[in-house]
């Protein structure tokens, strides 16, 4: 299996997947860098969160981010803003990133940071259109929720680190993913993802 199969898991890749690797196309990571996906209003808003500005040719459209619920809506903004941070490490092939431990925490933080140096390794960045939809949060008590959602990644692919070629071979894998992450708020008001489920091709996202 070859580095670039392996960055098929699905997008972000920051925890445990039911996806095939037999693909070389990572098709698109996650982005946020969609006005869509702002925060609510809220007392998440005086945070001193990370500054990412994604570059011009990294687009996402989320469709109904938001359920009018105010904690539910703070939940889907971080889960947005992790989206954001972590397509900004891999696209710089950062670590390190700072954003990282800011929107992840636990199991998800150690497998968002393999994710990103599995790129790092394959010498692989990505390009392209990646469409977020059907979110569903599901609160417990004050300071823990889960948020389950789809993407769709059919207009998303992989991108030599050093030669910027966009490999737009077909795949045979499915470009529908879902996505089912644990989140819980920190003393900061900072809703953490601490684990993360990925399932390619799930007929949640397909129907």
């Amino acid at each position: 299996m070859t580095a670039a199969a392996a960055l098929a898991l699905s997008a972000c890749g920051s925890g445990d997947s039911d996806s095939s690797k037999d693909s070389d196309k990572v098709a698109g990571a996650e982005a946020g860098n969609e006005e869509s996906a702002s925060p609510s209003a809220g007392a998440t808003d005086a945070v001193a969160r990370p500054q990412v500005k994604l570059p011009s040719d990294v687009t996402d459209k989320y469709e109904n981010w938001k359920t009018g619920d105010d904690t539910e809506d703070a939940v889907l903004a971080d889960t947005a803003r992790r989206i954001d941070v972590t397509n900004d490490a891999i696209l710089r092939g950062d670590t390190g990133a700072p954003g990282l431990s800011f929107y992840y925490r636990d199991k998800a933080l150690t497998g968002a940071v393999e994710w990103v140096q599995a790129y790092v390794d394959a010498n692989l960045s990505f390009t392209g259109t990646t469409r977020y939809y059907a979110p569903q949060v599901t609160l417990s008590g004050e300071n823990s929720a889960t948020a389950v959602y789809c993407s769709d990644e059919s207009m998303g692919f992989n991108k030599d680190r050093k030669t910027n070629k966009v490999d737009k071979t077909p795949s045979d894998e499915s470009p529908y993913v879902l996505y089912n992450t644990r989140l819980e708020m920190n003393g900061q008001g900072v809703w953490q993802t601490t684990n993360l489920v990925s399932k390619r091709g799930d007929k949640k996202c397909t129907a």
